[in-house]
């Protein structure tokens, strides 16, 4: 460690102390300088830099100079004293002192109760129930299926079988779980959850950062020992460490001999975050449950279809925009918006997982079908022969249709069968169910059949599609944005430091909320590096002091 001697010409002003010797007590005003700081708790004698003594006509007329002392009482006055000198408050003492006193209490009482309310909300296993609770009815949603017709219900939860022995469809439709995510029950638990979270944040977090906002100075040194750590600097300058602890990062506050810093503020903000980005999650979905619109349709290639025709709302906050009234056309990969004018506001070529989104609207496709298929029969034509779906073991999709050879109204027509797993090949069979050939649409190639001469011409697909509209999904997204950076900055340790000047003795404390470990190493580092108070040459010669 570097000691620094230094000249009495440059000298601070640090406090006034009253120090005994063996000549007359006189007061002395103690001077010093930035130093370099001797690191350790034990009380070692110390010397005077340079001292200024003064005469006891001095103090004399200093002592005409301070003024009286004002005690301060925090305790609220007596009923004596409030009454003034002691009379008895003139006339007026009998029922009137009592409907005063009645409605006072009354006041009191009205006044009590939203602190109660708050009290209660903000209790923190009533908040940990309900989140439980929201957890338990996502649950539960999850495993009852959603918006079907009371007859999905009817079959799947009768009365003569009840799940669990008791759980039947009355319990779904009464409580609303056929629609869960909007149903009172849910919305309800959402809304006092919500309301815990505000209280809390009301009752607990924003006096939380009040406090830690606030210049909160020690002015005794066993106030500074209490705290989680603390140390002394027996030859060392408070200034001089709280130039160290700004180029540390704290904000440092001094005020006569004490010192008050503190850094990571931002940590105390971060619960109030996570608590509004709760609440923006949270408001964010319900306003998808209650004004969102939805709806499927599977369309034929070529086809059209109004928006606003397939979407249907979900809540009563559910508000139809202008986009509703744009059309759809020309599917499969390939999907076109126009407007009612028929002018082609917006195109794009769309998938499973890359949907279209346009004025709130967001397209899926989901599925896929096939229509129809068009042919040629002996050169006449083209007709649509429709494509049912065929039902066979397994999770492959299967077409068919039947084109009538003959009689078509007599009771054993046969025809032309033609199958189909997809819009690439058609596989023909003859009207004894033989196999007769594949061809690919649009190929033009010709099949003899039965005396029929057949041309595949084109197979028209269908695309299915889910399309919805939600509100919230911006407010969700941003709630969870939010969350992720709050949860973060909550990481951020707030520590504060105490220190008081007496003497040349500086008496350091301080505490952490988060990294308990890491807090004592930084400020043993930052101890190390204060500059210590050594004797100065010209005080080591002999003073002479005259009686």
């Amino acid at each position: 460690m570097v000691a620094l001697t230094l000249s009495p010409t440059k000298t601070l002003f640090l406090n006034s102390h009253l120090l005994h010797s063996t000549v007359k007590p006189h007061f002395i005003n103690l001077y010093s300088t930035k130093t370099q700081s001797l690191h350790s708790s034990r009380f070692l004698s110390f010397n005077l830099v340079t001292c200024k003594l003064k005469s006891p006509q001095d103090i004399k007329n200093k002592d005409k100079n301070i003024s009286k002392k004002i005690v301060l009482s925090e305790a609220a006055p007596s009923l004596a004293e409030k009454g003034g000198d002691g009379g008895g408050g003139g006339e007026g003492n009998g029922n009137g002192e009592v409907k005063a006193k009645s409605g006072g209490n009354l006041m009191r009482l009205v006044k009590r109760f939203p602190r109660k309310v708050l009290g209660i909300l903000s209790n923190l296993p009533l908040a940990i129930g309900e989140m439980f609770a929201v957890a338990a009815l996502m649950a539960l949603g999850t495993f009852i299926d959603q918006g079907e017709a009371p007859d999905f219900y009817f079959q799947k939860y009768p009365e003569d079988n009840p799940v669990l022995g008791f759980f039947t469809w009355r319990w779904v439709l009464t409580l609303g779980f056929d629609h869960m995510y909007s149903s009172p029950i849910f919305l309800g638990t959402l809304v006092l959850l919500g309301a815990s979270l505000m209280a809390c944040t009301y009752t607990t977090q924003i006096p939380l950062v009040k406090v830690a906002r606030r210049w909160n100075f020690l002015d005794s040194s066993e106030a500074i020992r209490k705290q989680e750590y603390s140390d002394t600097l027996p030859r060392a300058s408070v200034q001089d460490l709280g130039v160290l602890l700004m180029g540390a990062g704290y904000e440092v506050f001094l005020k006569g001999p004490s010192l008050y810093a503190f850094k990571g503020l931002a940590g105390r903000f971060a619960p109030i975050g996570v608590h509004l980005a709760m609440l923006l999650i949270m408001a964010g979905g319900t306003l998808s449950a209650v004004g969102s619109f939805r709806g499927s349709v599977t369309v034929p290639q070529g086809l059209n279809f109004v928006v606003g025709d397939v979407l249907g709302p979900t809540g009563f906050l559910s508000t139809p925009t202008d986009a509703f009234n744009t059309e759809v056309s020309q599917f499969y990969t390939d999907l076109s918006l126009f407007d009612l004018d028929g002018k082609e506001i917006m195109r794009k070529t769309i998938s499973v997982n890359d949907p279209l989104r346009y004025g709130g609207i967001t397209i899926y496709q989901t599925d896929w079908s096939f229509s129809a298929l068009q042919i040629l029969k002996d050169d006449e034509g083209p007709f649509n022969l429709a494509m049912a779906p065929l039902k066979i073991n397994g999770d492959k999709k299967l077409f068919g249709t039947f084109l009538p050879v003959g009689d078509a109204e007599s009771p054993n027509v046969k025809g032309i069968s033609m199958l189909a797993r997809d819009l690439q090949s058609i596989v023909i069979y003859d009207m004894e169910g033989k196999f007769s050939g594949v061809r690919r649409p649009g190929s033009k190639l010709p099949i003899d059949i039965d005396g029929s001469r057949i041309v595949i011409v084109d197979a028209i697909g269908s695309s299915g599609l889910d399309l919805k509209t939600d509100p919230g999904v911006p407010i969700v997204y941003a709630g969870f944005g939010a969350l992720m950076l709050t949860t973060c900055i909550s990481f951020l340790s707030h520590s504060r430091i105490w220190a008081l000047q007496d003497g040349t003795m500086v008496v350091v404390g301080g505490k952490t909320n988060r990294a308990k470990a890491e807090f004592p190493e930084e400020m043993d580092r930052l101890l190390d590096r204060v500059p210590e108070i050594v004797e100065s040459s010209r005080s080591k010669e002999p003073d002479n002091v005259s009686g």
